[in-house]
């Protein structure tokens, strides 16, 4: 059975129990700042091991001392579905165990 994309509204609504989270056209994004390079590659391992655990992937961006991610459901023909809400949350969870704000 396929992902349902969400309605705007609930988008809307599922952002709001997000900070720092902002739809960006047909995806959901955030840019968290780390104190070095070193904190935010080990973030970037974590992401990506939870994104293995939940076979769902974001576009996941390294800088000096930033983790970007955005993303969507591609088998939902790259709308924003309740997995991508899912995943955020999850990396909510881990973002201050390194120090990202």
């Amino acid at each position: 059975m396929p992902t349902e994309p969400l309605s705007q509204k609930e988008i809307e609504d599922r952002l709001r129990e997000l900070p720092g989270w902002s739809q960006e056209g047909d995806r959901i994004a955030r840019t968290y700042r780390l104190g070095t390079h070193f904190a935010a590659t080990a973030m970037v391992v974590h992401v990506a091991q939870i994104q293995e655990e939940l076979n769902h992937h974001s576009d996941l961006t390294l800088g000096y001392n930033t983790v970007g991610l955005t993303v969507n459901t591609h088998d939902a023909g790259g709308a924003i579905t309740e997995k991508d809400f899912t995943l955020a949350a999850r990396v909510e969870e881990i973002a201050p165990s390194h120090g990202a704000g």
